[in-house]
Protein backbone atom coordinates (compact mmCIF):
# COMPACT_ATOMS: atom_id res chain seq x y z
CA UNK A 1 0.00 0.00 0.00
CA UNK A 2 1.15 3.31 -0.93
CA UNK A 3 0.46 6.54 1.88
CA UNK A 4 1.00 10.02 0.18
CA UNK A 5 1.67 12.62 2.29
CA UNK A 6 1.06 16.55 1.59
CA UNK A 7 1.89 19.29 4.28
CA UNK A 8 -0.59 22.09 3.47
CA UNK A 9 -1.19 26.09 4.35
CA UNK A 10 -3.44 28.18 2.13
CA UNK A 11 -3.52 25.58 -0.02
CA UNK A 12 -6.75 26.21 -2.21
CA UNK A 13 -5.55 27.23 -5.25
CA UNK A 14 -3.44 23.34 -5.40
CA UNK A 15 -5.53 20.93 -3.36
CA UNK A 16 -8.55 20.02 -5.63
CA UNK A 17 -6.06 20.19 -8.67
CA UNK A 18 -3.65 17.61 -7.00
CA UNK A 19 -6.08 15.35 -5.22
CA UNK A 20 -8.07 14.57 -8.11
CA UNK A 21 -4.87 13.84 -10.17
CA UNK A 22 -3.76 11.44 -7.37
CA UNK A 23 -7.36 9.95 -7.59
CA UNK A 24 -6.70 9.44 -11.01
CA UNK A 25 -3.31 7.32 -10.63
CA UNK A 26 -3.02 4.28 -12.20
CA UNK A 27 -2.38 2.84 -8.76
CA UNK A 28 -4.44 3.51 -5.56
CA UNK A 29 -3.01 5.20 -2.52
CA UNK A 30 -3.76 5.96 0.92
CA UNK A 31 -3.74 10.23 0.76
CA UNK A 32 -2.44 11.98 4.41
CA UNK A 33 -2.99 15.78 4.21
CA UNK A 34 -1.29 17.51 7.03
CA UNK A 35 -2.49 21.21 7.71
CA UNK A 36 -0.68 24.02 9.64
CA UNK A 37 -4.60 25.38 10.82
CA UNK A 38 -5.12 26.74 7.10
CA UNK A 39 -7.73 29.99 7.10
CA UNK A 40 -9.24 29.48 3.71
CA UNK A 41 -10.61 26.34 2.43
CA UNK A 42 -7.50 23.72 2.01
CA UNK A 43 -9.17 21.37 5.02
CA UNK A 44 -12.72 21.35 3.26
CA UNK A 45 -11.77 20.81 -0.05
CA UNK A 46 -9.20 17.81 1.53
CA UNK A 47 -12.23 16.36 3.42
CA UNK A 48 -14.71 16.71 0.57
CA UNK A 49 -12.42 14.45 -1.08
CA UNK A 50 -12.51 11.89 1.96
CA UNK A 51 -9.05 11.94 2.73
CA UNK A 52 -6.66 11.30 6.44
CA UNK A 53 -6.98 15.23 7.37
CA UNK A 54 -4.21 15.95 10.37
CA UNK A 55 -4.29 19.57 11.53
CA UNK A 56 -1.43 20.93 13.56
CA UNK A 57 -1.22 24.65 15.17
CA UNK A 58 0.80 27.30 12.28
CA UNK A 59 3.11 27.71 14.60
CA UNK A 60 4.24 23.82 15.19
CA UNK A 61 5.44 23.14 11.77
CA UNK A 62 8.69 21.87 10.98
CA UNK A 63 9.52 20.51 8.10
CA UNK A 64 11.03 16.98 9.30
CA UNK A 65 8.98 16.91 12.55
CA UNK A 66 5.48 17.62 10.70
CA UNK A 67 6.06 14.77 8.14
CA UNK A 68 7.31 12.86 10.87
CA UNK A 69 4.10 12.52 12.60
CA UNK A 70 2.22 12.25 9.03
CA UNK A 71 3.92 8.89 8.71
CA UNK A 72 3.13 7.68 12.13
CA UNK A 73 -0.68 8.08 10.70
CA UNK A 74 0.52 6.01 7.39
CA UNK A 75 -0.89 2.54 6.79
CA UNK A 76 0.97 2.10 3.70
CA UNK A 77 5.03 0.04 3.68
CA UNK A 78 5.66 2.92 1.06
CA UNK A 79 5.33 6.68 2.15
CA UNK A 80 5.01 9.25 -1.19
CA UNK A 81 5.82 13.19 -0.30
CA UNK A 82 4.63 15.56 -2.00
CA UNK A 83 4.52 19.50 -1.77
CA UNK A 84 1.02 21.30 -2.18
CA UNK A 85 2.33 22.87 -5.18
CA UNK A 86 3.57 19.96 -6.87
CA UNK A 87 1.36 18.94 -10.04
CA UNK A 88 1.68 14.84 -11.18
CA UNK A 89 2.23 15.09 -15.31
CA UNK A 90 0.31 12.27 -15.99
CA UNK A 91 -1.79 9.16 -14.14
CA UNK A 92 1.42 7.42 -13.98
CA UNK A 93 3.15 9.27 -11.55
CA UNK A 94 3.15 7.39 -8.85
CA UNK A 95 2.98 4.25 -10.64
CA UNK A 96 6.73 5.22 -12.37
CA UNK A 97 8.21 6.85 -8.98
CA UNK A 98 8.00 3.87 -6.50
CA UNK A 99 8.77 1.29 -9.31
CA UNK A 100 12.62 1.57 -8.43
CA UNK A 101 11.46 0.91 -4.33
CA UNK A 102 11.30 -3.37 -6.28
CA UNK A 103 14.76 -3.66 -5.87
CA UNK A 104 15.66 -4.27 -1.93
CA UNK A 105 18.91 -2.38 -2.51
CA UNK A 106 17.21 0.94 -3.26
CA UNK A 107 15.20 2.43 -0.28
CA UNK A 108 13.94 5.57 -1.79
CA UNK A 109 13.46 8.12 -5.45
CA UNK A 110 12.51 11.16 -6.26
CA UNK A 111 11.12 12.35 -9.40
CA UNK A 112 11.68 14.71 -11.99
CA UNK A 113 10.25 18.09 -11.52
CA UNK A 114 9.29 20.21 -15.10
CA UNK A 115 8.80 23.96 -14.17
CA UNK A 116 5.70 25.97 -14.95
CA UNK A 117 5.17 27.38 -18.47
CA UNK A 118 5.78 30.88 -16.93
CA UNK A 119 9.14 30.34 -15.19
CA UNK A 120 11.99 33.01 -15.60
CA UNK A 121 14.71 31.46 -17.75
CA UNK A 122 16.95 31.10 -14.72
CA UNK A 123 14.33 29.34 -13.09
CA UNK A 124 13.97 27.19 -16.18
CA UNK A 125 17.76 26.60 -16.06
CA UNK A 126 17.56 25.41 -12.19
CA UNK A 127 15.07 22.57 -12.87
CA UNK A 128 17.00 21.46 -16.23
CA UNK A 129 20.25 21.09 -14.12
CA UNK A 130 19.08 19.39 -11.31
CA UNK A 131 16.49 17.46 -12.98
CA UNK A 132 17.43 15.89 -16.43
CA UNK A 133 16.09 13.27 -18.49
CA UNK A 134 18.62 10.73 -18.04
CA UNK A 135 17.72 8.15 -14.63
CA UNK A 136 20.25 7.52 -12.05
CA UNK A 137 21.13 5.69 -8.92
CA UNK A 138 23.23 6.91 -6.39
CA UNK A 139 25.07 4.88 -3.39
CA UNK A 140 27.98 5.53 -1.36
CA UNK A 141 30.89 4.50 -4.03
CA UNK A 142 29.33 7.34 -5.98
CA UNK A 143 30.07 10.15 -3.29
CA UNK A 144 33.92 10.94 -4.52
CA UNK A 145 32.53 11.67 -8.16
CA UNK A 146 29.16 13.45 -7.43
CA UNK A 147 30.20 14.92 -4.03
CA UNK A 148 27.17 16.87 -2.45
CA UNK A 149 24.70 16.12 -5.63
CA UNK A 150 24.74 11.91 -4.12
CA UNK A 151 22.89 13.40 -1.16
CA UNK A 152 20.34 15.21 -3.51
CA UNK A 153 17.00 14.11 -2.58
CA UNK A 154 13.83 16.51 -2.86
CA UNK A 155 10.33 16.09 -0.75
CA UNK A 156 8.33 17.76 -3.16
CA UNK A 157 8.15 14.66 -5.01
CA UNK A 158 9.50 11.49 -2.89
CA UNK A 159 9.22 7.74 -2.47
CA UNK A 160 10.66 5.90 0.39
CA UNK A 161 9.98 1.95 1.89
CA UNK A 162 8.61 3.03 5.27
CA UNK A 163 11.02 0.08 6.90
CA UNK A 164 13.98 2.05 6.23
CA UNK A 165 12.37 5.31 6.83
CA UNK A 166 11.71 4.40 10.66
CA UNK A 167 14.98 2.38 11.01
CA UNK A 168 17.39 5.23 10.38
CA UNK A 169 14.92 7.78 12.86
CA UNK A 170 12.92 9.29 9.71
CA UNK A 171 13.82 13.00 9.18
CA UNK A 172 16.08 15.22 11.30
CA UNK A 173 13.43 17.29 12.88
CA UNK A 174 13.99 21.17 14.20
CA UNK A 175 16.27 22.36 11.25
CA UNK A 176 15.60 25.09 8.72
CA UNK A 177 15.36 23.19 5.19
CA UNK A 178 16.77 20.32 3.56
CA UNK A 179 15.53 17.33 5.90
CA UNK A 180 15.34 15.31 2.51
CA UNK A 181 18.85 15.26 2.21
CA UNK A 182 20.25 14.77 5.80
CA UNK A 183 17.36 11.71 5.12
CA UNK A 184 19.47 11.15 1.83
CA UNK A 185 22.35 11.17 3.33
CA UNK A 186 21.90 8.59 6.05
CA UNK A 187 19.76 6.50 3.40
CA UNK A 188 23.53 6.17 1.75
CA UNK A 189 26.10 6.14 4.06
CA UNK A 190 24.38 3.24 6.03
CA UNK A 191 24.64 1.06 2.36
CA UNK A 192 21.05 2.13 0.49
CA UNK A 193 20.56 3.60 -2.83
CA UNK A 194 18.47 6.46 -3.85
CA UNK A 195 17.11 6.32 -7.71
CA UNK A 196 16.26 9.51 -9.43
CA UNK A 197 13.47 8.52 -11.66
CA UNK A 198 12.57 11.27 -14.72
CA UNK A 199 9.47 9.55 -15.95
CA UNK A 200 7.91 10.31 -12.59
CA UNK A 201 7.23 14.63 -13.06
CA UNK A 202 5.54 17.23 -11.30
CA UNK A 203 4.80 20.56 -12.63
CA UNK A 204 6.97 22.57 -9.94
CA UNK A 205 9.11 25.80 -9.97
CA UNK A 206 8.68 29.28 -8.44
CA UNK A 207 9.73 32.71 -9.50
CA UNK A 208 11.81 34.14 -6.30
CA UNK A 209 12.65 37.46 -6.48
CA UNK A 210 16.42 38.54 -5.77
CA UNK A 211 15.19 39.37 -1.93
CA UNK A 212 13.54 36.16 -1.83
CA UNK A 213 16.86 34.13 -3.37
CA UNK A 214 18.56 35.68 -0.64
CA UNK A 215 16.45 34.67 2.41
CA UNK A 216 16.22 30.86 1.10
CA UNK A 217 20.90 30.93 0.42
CA UNK A 218 21.11 32.84 4.00
CA UNK A 219 18.59 29.50 5.08
CA UNK A 220 20.95 27.43 3.09
CA UNK A 221 24.56 28.84 4.73
CA UNK A 222 22.75 28.05 7.98
CA UNK A 223 21.67 24.44 7.22
CA UNK A 224 25.20 23.93 5.91
CA UNK A 225 27.01 25.59 8.93
CA UNK A 226 24.49 23.86 11.39
CA UNK A 227 24.61 20.37 10.20
CA UNK A 228 28.75 20.20 8.28
CA UNK A 229 29.54 17.12 10.53
CA UNK A 230 26.69 15.60 8.91
CA UNK A 231 27.56 16.41 5.21
CA UNK A 232 31.60 16.33 6.07
CA UNK A 233 31.89 14.07 2.97
CA UNK A 234 31.32 16.68 0.63
CA UNK A 235 31.54 20.16 -0.07
CA UNK A 236 28.88 22.42 -1.70
CA UNK A 237 30.33 25.66 -3.46
CA UNK A 238 31.75 23.69 -6.19
CA UNK A 239 28.19 22.90 -7.40
CA UNK A 240 27.63 26.53 -7.37
CA UNK A 241 29.93 27.10 -9.45
CA UNK A 242 29.31 24.78 -12.18
CA UNK A 243 25.49 25.91 -12.10
CA UNK A 244 26.47 29.23 -12.67
CA UNK A 245 29.08 27.93 -15.43
CA UNK A 246 26.20 26.14 -16.79
CA UNK A 247 23.60 28.67 -16.18
CA UNK A 248 25.30 31.00 -18.03
CA UNK A 249 25.79 28.90 -21.45
CA UNK A 250 22.35 28.18 -21.25
CA UNK A 251 21.05 31.52 -21.41
CA UNK A 252 23.32 32.22 -23.94
CA UNK A 253 22.46 29.52 -26.25
CA UNK A 254 18.99 30.51 -25.61
CA UNK A 255 19.83 34.12 -26.36
CA UNK A 256 17.85 34.92 -23.52
CA UNK A 257 20.17 37.78 -23.06
CA UNK A 258 17.68 40.08 -20.15
CA UNK A 259 17.87 37.24 -18.41
CA UNK A 260 21.85 37.87 -17.98
CA UNK A 261 20.89 40.89 -16.04
CA UNK A 262 18.51 39.17 -13.52
CA UNK A 263 21.06 36.48 -12.96
CA UNK A 264 23.70 38.77 -12.20
CA UNK A 265 21.57 40.24 -9.19
CA UNK A 266 20.19 36.74 -8.38
CA UNK A 267 23.55 35.22 -8.33
CA UNK A 268 24.99 38.39 -5.61
CA UNK A 269 21.77 37.85 -3.83
CA UNK A 270 22.48 34.08 -3.22
CA UNK A 271 26.17 34.74 -2.56
CA UNK A 272 25.70 36.82 0.37
CA UNK A 273 22.82 35.56 1.76
CA UNK A 274 24.22 31.65 1.86
CA UNK A 275 27.95 33.85 2.92
CA UNK A 276 25.86 35.07 6.12
CA UNK A 277 24.32 32.23 6.93
CA UNK A 278 27.32 30.53 7.33
CA UNK A 279 28.07 33.20 10.14
CA UNK A 280 24.47 33.24 10.98
CA UNK A 281 26.06 32.59 15.00
CA UNK A 282 27.27 36.11 15.24
CA UNK A 283 24.38 37.67 14.34
CA UNK A 284 21.40 38.65 17.19
CA UNK A 285 18.47 36.80 16.26
CA UNK A 286 16.36 39.78 15.37
CA UNK A 287 18.91 40.04 12.20
CA UNK A 288 18.07 36.10 11.68
CA UNK A 289 14.59 36.39 11.90
CA UNK A 290 14.46 39.20 9.30
CA UNK A 291 16.97 37.20 6.70
CA UNK A 292 15.55 33.77 6.95
CA UNK A 293 12.42 32.76 4.92
CA UNK A 294 11.92 30.32 7.46
CA UNK A 295 11.45 32.88 10.17
CA UNK A 296 9.61 30.73 12.75
CA UNK A 297 12.55 28.68 12.90
CA UNK A 298 13.72 31.53 15.23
Amino acid sequence: MISVIIPTRNAEDYIHRLLTSLRGQSIPSEIIVIDSSSPDTTVKIADSFGVKTKIIVKGNFDHGGTRNLAVTHAEGNIIVFLTQDAMPDDKYFLENLIKPLENPEIAAAYGRQVPEADARPSEKFARFFNYPEVPLIKGRDDISELGIKTFFFSNVCSAIRKKEFEELGGFTEKIIMNEDMLLASKLILNGYKIAYVPEAKVIHSHNYSWIQQFKRYFDIGVFFKKNSSALEHVKAYNVGTEFLKEELRYLLKNRSYRGFAYVTGETIAKYFGYKLGLHYAVLPNPARKKFSMHSHYW
